[in-house]
């Protein structure tokens, strides 16, 4: 039996962010709103930019920056169809309402599963052609010509004939009298100005500087900062406390308990989810952290006190064995495995993970009688500021949710259990409160990367040829926070598995989702983190009990997917494959999807005679369609690599008794700069369909890794870290 119809993460997500085929409908605001906006501005033809009267263009987003560069080049899209002076161009505030934006360009305000550009690429094109229009036209008015004898550039509009000359910020009161175009003419892709080319990013002037703002920098009037203890012990609960050591400490205010909250959700939106916890609230989070050291906490933990890693391993071993939902069935896979003249078995294991941002989760909140105020790093301000109103009781449209820079998200900031426990301080004790969580707490309370086992077979005929896959999936299910799961299938774990791009025959892919009380969340790119690991490495396999080579038998298989093929060939061209390597040195190589975006890594290691591994290269060709700053998609590129790298190599939650057994960086590692290796990003010429850059480079750097170590020593890796510090 078919799975039925599943919400999944990125079917969420993609959704909450088209608009269809209403684009540009959607994106104008209604005529009250346009007007109030033009008052602000002298021309604000639409939600997603406004020209001032000195040619400043101020681009309005509503994607958050969390170090992915996304506002800049969503402003580069603006700005292209625009025709606009780069050195005028701004980014401004994300929206403050995201209920009410939703309502103006239908879709929610969120970041997430790499829909940041493509999903907004038309939306932002239209938006600038359409104040391009309405410039040029209002130019021609002035001058009295037509509007095709003149032309919008860098800024200003050019009468050909004549050649004079005017500055946007000349035009902008006549243009604003102007009918705004329902479908403007867009500009042909050969004559991009900032689409396609390498600009530098907006943000990083403040970066620099320290002025950015980041969700730790908030500050306001009569502030008070939070530190929370919270269960060490998973769905553990607060017997009792006593603060009162803790109250006697200097600039301590409120010693205030905190109910858990679940993080399965119930249907449609994703779970707040917290442990139960006590927060010290002080004048300074110094003050507020040593204090929390002073309190006496005892839980209810003994529900837990089993849930050991070990244990966890055992159960989905034990679940293997059971019965599974199937996901994809081709041929007949069990008939084909039955009859092969050559089978090839593999387990494999992936652990669960940390997000690792480089900012710990904060908020800062301030709860009113009659209104609220948020101030996060969040990646979804729909949902933070749906959180505040259920918790406030306040309207919607009373809370605001003010989105800053947020150090690394990753998919944890997803998720709004921060600004719960900030909402709840801030109503609490009457006064705005910042919670602030340690390192410590950011590990021990994250929502993880979900633990997978899995069982593969393959058959090769008696020409070697690959005729049959089998694949089954054992892992904690991620879908639980958005809806209880329908016909056994979680859509989560199967990204990556269940889409194999390589044409064969038989196909059998199935899933046991083993539900577990460890909170689980979207960790960048969901499943390709360990499926791909799986996948590729699997194949690999095959190709060395085929005696063929694993780029060439992936090349054999790819017929049918020429983007797959030419995004493989290209990696393995600029890597040299299959040129001569040092002894000790190896080479593996590894494809995915991240639909439409396909992604190709070789990297290249080498192997010390105590058998350590050192990445000495790493080569990407990437085809994600049209791309916008290649700059910024470089910088991705290289970025996900290295922390793909980081979890290949080190990243490990293990549990004991209930709890998280890491505390920091220095029991969970990840890379240093030492160990970053040489990463080359080659990008594919393509006009095929669109996709995201964030997420598609992840998963095959664990795979191209552990197949280079295997070509180098004969070592296979099935279980990851490659570095264990299992305890």
């Amino acid at each position: 039996m078919s799975a039925g119809p599943r919400v999944t993460r990125r079917r969420f997500l993609e959704t909450a962010g088209q608009v269809g085929g209403a684009l540009v409908i959607g994106c104008y605001l209604p005529q009250h709103r346009l007007a109030a906006a033009q008052r602000e501005a002298a021309f604000a033809p639409n939600v997603w930019l406004r020209v001032a009267s000195d040619g400043t263009v101020t681009v309005t987003v509503d994607k958050s920056e969390l170090g992915q560069g996304t506002q800049t080049a969503l402003a580069m899209i603006v700005a292209d169809e625009l025709e606009a002076d780069w050195s005028k161009v701004r980014v401004g505030p994300m929206p403050e309402d995201p209920a009410a934006w939703s309502r103006v360009v239908s879709r929610a305000v969120q970041t997430g599963g790499s829909t940041g550009v493509y999903t907004s690429y038309g939306i932002l094109r239209k938006a600038g052609a359409a104040a391009r229009a309405m410039l040029t036209a209002a130019a021609a008015a002035q001058w009295s010509v037509d509007p095709a004898s003149c032309r919008a550039e860098r800024g200003v509009v050019i009468h050909s004939p004549s050649r004079r000359r005017l500055g946007y910020g000349a035009l902008v009161d006549r243009a604003a009298a102007l009918p705004v175009p329902s479908d403007p003419p867009l500009k042909d892709p050969k004559d991009f100005r900032f689409i396609g080319s390498r600009v530098r990013r907006l943000d990083a002037p403040a970066k620099v500087d320290g002025s950015a703002a980041f969700g730790s920098d908030v500050t306001l009037p009569g502030m008070l900062v939070a530190s929370v203890e919270r269960c060490p012990a998973v769905g553990g609960t607060l017997a009792r406390h006593d603060g009162d050591r803790a109250r006697t400490m200097p600039g301590v205010r409120h010693i205030v308990a905190m109910a858990g909250l679940p993080w399965k959700g119930s249907g449609g939106a994703v779970g707040v989810g917290r442990a139960a916890g006590v927060a010290v609230v002080a004048d300074s989070y110094w003050q507020a952290a040593k204090a929390r050291e002073a309190l006496h906490v005892e839980w209810n933990a003994d529900a837990s006190a089993s849930l050991d890693s070990e244990a966890i391993r055992a159960e989905l071993l034990r679940r293997s064995a059971g019965p599974a939902a199937t996901a994809r069935a081709e041929g007949d896979a069990p008939a084909a495995l039955a009859a092969a003249g050559r089978r090839v078995d593999a387990e494999y294991e992936t652990p669960f993970l940390y997000h690792a941002p480089m900012e710990p989760m904060n908020c800062t909140a301030d709860v009113r009688a009659d209104a609220c105020e948020v101030w996060a790093p969040t990646q979804y301000p729909t949902r933070a500021q749906q959180v505040a109103a259920e918790m406030t009781g306040l309207p919607i449209e009373k809370v605001r949710v003010h989105t800053t820079y947020a150090g690394g998200a990753f998919g944890r900031r997803i998720d709004s259990d921060f600004v719960a426990e900030a909402v709840e301080l801030s109503k609490v004790t009457g006064a705005p409160v910042k919670v602030i969580w340690s390192r410590e707490d950011d590990v021990r309370h994250d929502f993880y990367r979900p633990v997978t086992y899995n069982r593969l077979s393959a058959a090769l005929d008696v020409s070697g040829r690959l005729v049959a896959w089998s694949h089954r999936i054992v892992g904690t299910p991620l879908d639980v926070k958005l809806a209880p799961l329908q016909n056994g299938l979680d859509e989560s774990l199967l990204t990556g598995a269940r889409d194999l791009p390589y044409a064969i025959p038989n196909i059998l892919v199935d899933e046991v989702a083993v539900e577990l009380p460890i909170p689980v969340g979207f960790l960048r790119s969901v499943g390709l983190t360990h499926n791909v690991f799986v996948v590729e490495s699997f194949f690999d396999e095959i190709a060395a009990a085929a005696g063929t080579d694993p780029f060439e038998l992936r090349r054999s298989l790819l017929a049918a997917r020429p983007r797959h093929l030419r995004t493989l060939e290209l990696a393995a061209e600029r890597a040299g494959w299959g040129a001569p390597l040092p002894a000790g040195r190896g080479r593996g190589i590894a494809l995915c999807e991240w639909g439409p975006t396909t992604c190709a890594e070789v990297a290249e290691v080498s192997v010390a005679a105590n058998g350590d591994a050192r990445v000495q290269r790493v080569v990407c060709a990437v085809d994600c369609g049209q791309a916008v700053n290649l700059m910024g998609l470089e910088a991705q590129i290289q970025g996900a690599i290295l922390y793909g790298l980081a979890a290949a190599l080190y990243g490990e939650i293990t549990f004991r008794r209930g709890q998280v057994v890491q505390s920091n960086f220095g029991d969970y590692r990840t890379l240093r700069l030492r160990e970053a290796p040489v990463v080359e990003v080659h990008v594919v010429p393509s006009a095929d369909r669109q996709g995201g850059i964030g997420e598609p480079p992840v998963g095959p750097i664990a795979p191209a890794v552990c197949n280079a170590i295997f070509a180098a020593t004969g070592r296979r890796i099935r279980r990851l870290p490659i570095v264990p510090a299992r305890t």
